[in-house]
């Protein structure tokens, strides 16, 4: 489940220090002690090294989390997990992040309200979800949501081929092929709605996550969108666990799944953010299904069949090429762009008069 920011800080400079190990030929200092193009090629791979490992650690803390929460619903259900983690959570975003209450605009409000509710909404569900059938296939059915919103955006033929093997993967899922063994479908066609309806709101949560980043400085808006989930679950779990969402016990075990699926993810992609290409980002967080799938098998014992680690394949195919596709589409347009205006500034200086 996606925890991160729906768009990052600008890439800051690099931070590696130290020696680097003796050159060797074809590989050290051009003429005039410029690093060579092979040079600059190798520093640049062991640098973005940092970042990846801080990307991967996040989508082990977001899983792994979810896992140990999966633990915990056999003592307050669903909806108690769900708040005690989004109100636990809230309460250490704002005494860290300690985000302005005045001086905004009511759009400002409606923007960070939508966004809270946003995760709140997918929270409920995906908890709902994997209360019903296992975490990798949840995760798998989730990550459909910013799948069809990248290729609704993207509005290209190619991305025909990613939206056919996600619904090839969620065919395989359903187990609409008993023959072939595997699938939700079998378990529980309500858990299988409830983790399509999480992504739906996980599609909403980057939208609103983006436009909260515009509107607010900082960490802030998120800190105050975790209010608001925080508001919003805050019923649901009284109703379904009562008196014990004050046991100690719980508590801490709550806590541990507030850092270990939203605060310590976040910040750890935050400072991936920093110095990892946003494209790059994007396909790593695309694999967080196979992540899921080794959080249920280690921590819960949960087992896939051949054909539902296939289908998860398709779906995390599925992802990757969308990412893909829309970044080198992006990219392409910054070529054109940057293309235009050194050809504007070649007319300028043609057009002007030469010197006497």
């Amino acid at each position: 489940m996606g925890t991160g920011p729906g768009a990052g800080p600008a890439p800051g400079p690099d931070s590696g220090t130290g020696a680097g190990p003796a050159t060797s030929p074809g590989t050290g200092p051009g003429p005039g002690g410029e690093p060579s193009a092979a040079h600059r090629s190798r520093r640049a791979g062991r640098g973005q090294l940092g970042p990846v490992g801080l990307v991967v650690a996040g989508a082990l803390s977001v899983q792994f989390g979810a896992a140990v929460a999966v633990l915990l619903m056999d003592e307050v259900g669903p909806t108690g997990v769900v708040t005690l983690r989004l109100v636990l959570a809230a309460l250490v975003m704002l005494a860290v992040c300690r985000p302005r209450l005045r001086g905004h605009s009511r759009a400002d409000w409606g923007t960070v309200i939508a966004f809270g509710l946003a995760m709140g909404g997918m929270n409920i569900l995906f908890y709902q979800a994997v209360d019903r059938i296992p975490l990798g296939p949840a995760v798998t059915l989730e990550v459909l949501g910013p799948l069809a919103l990248s290729v609704i955006v993207s509005r290209r033929l190619v991305n025909l081929v990613w939206a056919g093997l996600a619904l090839a993967g969620v065919l395989l899922l359903s187990g609409m092929f008993p023959g072939l063994g595997g699938g939700v479908g079998g378990l529980d066609p309500v858990g299988a709605a409830y983790a399509l309806g999480a992504g739906a709101m996980w599609a909403a949560y980057i939208v609103f996550s983006a436009r909260t980043g515009r509107r607010f400085p900082q960490a802030d808006g998120l800190a105050l969108a975790f209010g608001v989930a925080a508001v919003l679950s805050l019923p649901f779990g009284i109703a379904g666990a009562g008196t014990l969402l004050a046991d100690p016990v719980v508590i801490g075990l709550g806590l541990a799944v507030a850092l270990m699926s939203s605060v310590l993810p976040y910040t750890l992609e935050l400072l991936a953010l920093r110095r990892l290409p946003a494209s790059t980002f994007a396909v790593m967080m695309s694999l967080e299904p196979a992540v899921a799938c080794l959080a249920g098998f280690l921590v819960l014992r949960q087992a896939l069949s051949v054909t539902d680690a296939l289908a998860i394949a398709l779906v995390i195919a599925a992802s990757v090429g969308a990412v893909r596709t829309q970044a080198g589409r992006a990219e392409r347009t910054k070529r054109t762009k940057r293309a235009g205006r050194n050809a504007e500034k070649e007319g300028a200086a043609e057009g002007e008069p030469s010197a006497p």
